[in-house]
């Protein structure tokens, strides 16, 4: 830790305008790391040894020997409810039904080579296209979000002709070079150069609302799509417009009339329309898909993180079939492109969601989420705003409500507050709090989360009514 703490001031006032999320090497993390057993100690340092350092990632805050259902569970035996969980636990940790497709899977065939296929392959593409409204898509798989991002670019480029794709900025699309291209967070992009030409960037919903001075939905969606439609007057060659529906980072959700507005503008100009639901489908919305809370359907749809069912690394590209016309070109020509295990982890977790009927709990636990986050905002001054949408809500700290100015340090500081009493989340934008809890969570859970939150408040002297 010494050469983090020898970091300058400057240094770390640049990490909290670039970061997307936690700090690493701030005064809280340097707390933390103090009051540590030894052996954890002991454990971090072989980390700092055998990994390369990275921003958001490391240092790590703590060894873990075992995550199950909504938990982790540390070296010491001590538990973190776990409500960040890189957004791919939404059927929980070590959930019994994925584990035992998997390992049966494994027993059966573990591996599909190229030019072939197999009934487990088919089975989970058919099941993704299956959950959409139209049924009206063909699907490739990749290992990874960023990759999936990749193979969606490509098509778009090679279904219209043109190369410029419109995307927003703050969105995060994965950490690969074309994937920070069309991304729009800076500590991805620092120091890498020249980016992937004909990436032109709009500003997302959420900040219109400051530069126009309203807190009307419809009336910023309106002034965004009007942005939008002028970069594609002026700009032209433009083959894609890429969104996330829902940013999973800090939970703003446009109205209806945005997406319908959107999907015209496509449908006139022959753009392709894709969303990047990699964190936020699967039902963590209260639909399987998040687009289908508002209406529309995009012609190409990415998804990833909790497809593997927190087991398999797993992604997949879902596209519109009269846009299958790359027979003659490689789009994801890749060694694991019909995954075995995937697609069990793909089939069970599905299965699993269906059998217990994840998301209407979602939406059930999500009005609860809703309104005891509305008690908490009415308790508490320093909370400025709640966004949610199902399992997801992110809590916008302000030194007051008055002047709703940001406050990263309090965030910081109930950050780890939180994290002392077990319950893990992320921070987002230097100021959101944000949970993602997974679908099995419990009421229970949830009040116990809010507790927690509600007791460091307390503790922090946070500004409250």
């Amino acid at each position: 830790m010494d050469q983090y703490r020898d970091q300058t001031e400057n240094d770390i006032r640049t990490d909290r305008l670039l970061r997307e999320g936690d700090v690493n090497f701030g005064s809280q993390r340097e707390q933390w790391y103090r009051h540590l057993p030894e052996g954890t100690k002991e454990m971090l340092k072989a980390d700092e040894e055998v990994f390369l350092k990275q921003s958001m990632s490391t240092p790590c805050l703590d060894v873990i020997t075992d995550a199950e259902g909504a938990y982790l569970t540390d070296c010491q035996g001590k538990q973190y409810l776990d409500f960040h969980g890189n957004s791919l636990h939404q059927v929980g940790y070590k959930n019994p039904f994925v584990v035992e497709a998997v390992q049966k899977q494994l027993q059966q065939l573990s591996f599909i080579p190229r030019r072939f296929t197999a009934e487990i392959a088919v089975k989970a593409a058919s099941l993704l296209v299956e959950k959409t409204e139209s049924r009206d898509y063909r699907v490739l798989f990749h290992p990874s979000g960023s990759g999936a991002v990749g193979m969606a670019l490509k098509i778009a480029r090679k279904a219209t002709g043109r190369q410029k794709v419109i995307s927003m900025w703050e969105s995060f699309h994965g950490a690969s070079l074309d994937a920070i291209a069309v991304g729009g967070e800076a500590v991805f992009k620092k120091d890498m150069g020249l980016m992937m030409p004909g990436c032109i960037k709009a500003i997302p919903y959420n900040s219109y609302r400051n530069l126009i001075h309203s807190t009307d939905p419809e009336r910023i969606a309106d002034f965004c799509i009007d942005y939008i439609r002028y970069i594609i007057e002026n700009e032209g060659d433009i083959g894609a417009i890429l969104l996330e529906p829902v940013r999973a980072t800090d939970i703003h959700v446009p109205p209806v009339s945005y997406f319908r507005q959107l999907r015209q503008i496509c449908d006139e100009n022959g753009i392709l329309l894709i969303f990047d639901e990699i964190p936020t489908a699967l039902g963590r919305s209260g639909c399987f898909y998040v687009h289908q809370n508002f209406q529309v359907e995009p012609d190409i749809l990415v998804l990833g993180k909790g497809l593997g069912g927190g087991v398999i690394p797993q992604a997949a590209v879902l596209v519109k079939k009269k846009y299958d016309c790359a027979s003659e070109i490689s789009l994801g020509h890749y060694t694991h492109e019909k995954p075995a295990l995937g697609c069990a982890a793909i089939c069970a977790t599905i299965a699993y969601i269906d059998r217990e009927n994840l998301v209407e709990r979602a939406r059930q636990l999500g009005n609860f989420l809703r309104e005891q986050g509305e008690a908490l905002c009415q308790r508490w001054n320093c909370i400025g705003q709640i966004r949610q949408i199902g399992l997801m809500i992110a809590f916008e700290i302000v030194q007051n409500r008055e002047t709703k100015e940001k406050d990263a340090e309090l965030a910081e500081r109930v950050l780890y507050g939180c994290l002392a009493e077990g319950l893990s989340f992320k921070v987002s934008g230097g100021s959101c709090l944000v949970w993602h809890p997974p679908l099995i969570v419990t009421k229970e859970q949830l009040k116990t989360a809010f507790a927690i939150l509600e007791k460091v408040l307390k503790e922090q002297k946070a500004d409250g009514r």
